[in-house]
């Protein structure tokens, strides 16, 4: 049997995502599908090209972003998982175009869009089926209760939130119950 090319060893893989990562941090945030979606063809377009429906950049050490994972899954997502270093995830979320104070644990792409943190599925669908001139959506910090936040019946009410580029952000949808 022939040995598998280099580049689908894991290693190589991890290496060619840590070279794209640095190259990020050296070009500016252009190339993009409006003023503030990703485009395919840019250096962040490349990193989180996938052929799941949605890519997901998570440190491996934390247990909700697989949670969150598992969810989009049951939901019906197909989903690549990505685990990063800390340093690389902040990359992705400042080259994605979100706003200090607006972070969570995980970052997703989906077509062109940036998901930060615990947003439910039927979020990102609306998103998908409006198509609206944002970057992205987020569920900053880690509520209790939020998709992969799950804990019993305890639920902190949370908002869903639009971004863009430029530091405007507005209200997608608030859940006050669970």
């Amino acid at each position: 049997m022939l040995p598998a090319p280099a580049f689908t060893q894991p290693t190589h893989r991890l290496r060619l995502l840590l070279c794209l990562l640095t190259a990020l941090l050296l070009l500016p945030t252009t190339a993009l599908t409006s003023e503030n979606r990703v485009s395919p063809s840019s250096p962040l377009g490349q990193v989180v090209a996938t052929d799941k429906d949605i890519k997901v950049f998570k440190t491996p050490y934390c247990g909700c972003c697989n949670d969150w994972v598992t969810y989009m899954e049951e939901e019906g997502f197909t989903v690549e998982a990505v685990d990063v270093s800390q340093e690389q995830l902040n990359v992705l979320k400042v080259h994605g175009g979100l706003q200090p104070g607006m972070g969570s644990c995980h970052t997703a792409f989906i077509d062109g869009y940036l998901i930060e943190g615990h947003v439910p599925a039927s979020h990102i669908r609306r998103l998908l089926d409006e198509q609206p001139d944002v970057a992205g959506l987020t569920v900053p910090g880690m509520p209790v209760g939020s998709p992969g936040m799950e804990m019993g019946d305890r639920f902190d009410p949370f908002d869903v939130i639009t971004f863009d580029r430029s530091g405007q952000s507005e209200v997608f949808s608030s859940h006050h119950q669970n």
